[in-house]
């Protein structure tokens, strides 16, 4: 494969593009605005979604995501959010006919050798790719260093 997709899902989640020259390009997971039940909520956008992988759809893709499921204490809102962005993503990219491996957290996280923690998903994204450290400077970018991570598990060691 010359392009590799990883994705983070979730609302704070993150797209991560490794093309065939090896440059990185960080894409925040794409949300809307909704009014449901008299309150404002963050939802993923599935048109811009849709819109991201067009661009990214041909022979020489793969994209691997996040396995992911719900964790104890969780509330059922959150865990329903949650669910609903995975399952947009899934069928986004079925409809697009993109090649997907799902990847558990912690045999990505082994594999690129990453410490404990969200920050070191943040230090070893600039670590593996220097080129992009302002992507991940802030701590509210760890979304985008796991897809970064995802993306570099995908294409050295799945």
């Amino acid at each position: 494969m010359t392009r590799i997709i990883g994705i983070d899902p979730g609302l704070n989640g993150a797209i991560a593009v490794i093309n065939g020259t090896g440059n990185l390009i960080i894409i925040d997971m794409p949300t809307v605005t909704v009014e449901r039940n008299n309150k404002s909520k963050r939802q993923v956008s599935a048109t811009e979604l849709a819109h991201i992988f067009a661009n990214y759809n041909s022979n020489d893709t793969h994209v691997y995501v996040e396995k992911v499921s719900a964790m104890a204490g969780q509330g059922v809102t959150s865990v329903f959010s949650f669910g609903r962005s995975f399952g947009m993503i899934e069928g986004i990219l079925a409809a697009f006919k993109l090649p997907v491996t799902y990847v558990a957290p912690a045999t990505w996280v082994k594999g690129v050798k990453r410490g404990a923690g969200k920050d070191a998903s943040r230090q070893r994204a600039m670590e593996l790719f220097p080129n992009n450290q302002a992507d991940f400077k802030r701590v509210k970018d760890d979304g985008r260093s796991d897809a970064a991570l995802i993306a570099y598990w995908g294409k050295h060691y799945a």
